[in-house]
């Protein structure tokens, strides 16, 4: 069964927009998992202008499915999350002035660092991912980290999926069953919404968790949160 976890910086966003503690992150994130998520996902960044490192803290106290906390393994971001301790830690490699994730790891390039944060996370017991373009090369790169999953890095099957759904699927598919061959875990994530991730849970084998948010709370705006999680989770099925 591939679980569905939500991404609730969206929703701090419009908190931090208006000053406040309004939408309250932690009460959407209670929501979310009592409307059938399945984990709940951060991506705090130094700037802070979404999730705040507080709200990473306040929510360790109430998530209750899996928490996955996302972001660039800086020296501020990997004392948070061995201090938090959550279910996963999905490593990316964004820059700070990045609007959103817009890449993956070199998994050849960075195999000493990425080898090193890995192994200190393990030890700590927190399942470790790793953000990654569907190239088979980064797959096997990775096998060689000792990571125990990829997160496909999905916007490129997004932005063709209306043009030619087969072709965008294609690379994704490879890199899908390159990480079956060598064990590792497979999530997504990225601009996956209502229209393409039918055809993307349908075709990839394997896939354990996809990480939604930006696309997610857009429709649940007008369709209700509660309503919509529940029109992604029938996608997963």
């Amino acid at each position: 069964m591939t679980k569905l976890s939500v991404n609730i910086n969206k929703i701090a966003t419009l908190r931090n927009a208006r000053g406040g503690d309004r939408p309250n992150v932690v009460q959407a994130a209670k929501d979310c998992e009592r409307f059938g998520a399945q984990g709940i996902t951060v991506h705090p960044r130094p700037d802070e202008r979404h999730i705040r490192y507080r709200d990473v803290y306040d929510l360790k106290e109430v998530v209750t499915t899996e928490f996955n906390i996302e972001g660039n393994p800086t020296p501020e971001f990997l004392k948070l999350v061995k201090e938090i301790k959550p279910a996963q830690a999905t490593l990316v490699p964004d820059a700070p002035d990045a609007i959103t994730s817009n890449a993956g790891w070199d998994t050849l390039k960075h195999k000493d660092f990425l080898t090193d944060v890995i192994l200190e996370l393990k030890e700590l017991g927190i399942r470790t991912s790793i953000f990654v373009d569907p190239v088979e090369s980064i797959i096997e790169g990775a096998a060689l980290v000792e990571t125990d999953r990829v997160e496909l890095y999905t916007e490129a099957y997004a932005v063709n999926y209306h043009k030619n759904r087969e072709e965008a699927i294609a690379p994704y598919l490879k890199a899908a069953l390159k990480a079956q061959e060598y064990g590792i875990g497979l999530n997504a994530g990225h601009d996956l919404d209502l229209d393409n991730l039918k055809y993307l849970h349908d075709t990839l084998p394997g896939l354990l968790e996809v990480s939604i948010g930006h696309a997610l709370i857009c429709d649940a705006l007008y369709l209700g949160l509660e309503n919509t999680i529940q029109l992604y989770l029938r996608q997963l099925k």
